[in-house]
């Protein structure tokens, strides 16, 4: 399995459970199709660097997903005709790109479990 990138600008004018079902049914495409999810941030809504579908604000997600190669082609075409969504990238992470991933996410793991730690302890 590979490891991509996503980038997603959702429709900012939409509301919150919107957004949110948006996201799950992002998540529920890829997991069904045999991947997983290893990260999604929300960004939030933000300006625009120029008006895209004549929208000036979006609301951007970032996700982190181990998928099959075929999958991501089934993410691509929801995406083309899925409304909320304004604009999206997918990129295929090379071998250096996952190493870092591993690494960072290795070192969120350490940091959360010593905050965890120090909560115990006081």
């Amino acid at each position: 399995m590979n490891i991509y990138e996503n980038i997603v600008i959702l429709n900012a004018s939409l509301p919150d459970e919107e957004i949110n079902a948006s996201i799950t049914r992002i998540k529920d495409l890829v997991t069904n199709s045999g991947g997983e999810t290893v990260k999604a941030d929300l960004w939030g809504r933000r300006k625009l660097a120029y008006e895209i579908k004549k929208q000036q604000k979006g609301f951007y997600v970032f996700f982190v997903f181990k998928t099959p190669a075929p999958s991501i082609k089934k993410l691509e075409e929801l995406y083309k005709v899925f409304d909320p969504i304004i604009k999206y990238m997918v990129i295929k992470l090379g071998s250096k790109q996952v190493k870092a991933l591993e690494a960072a996410q290795a070192a969120e793991a350490e940091r959360a479990e010593k905050a965890e730690k120090a909560k115990v302890e006081a």
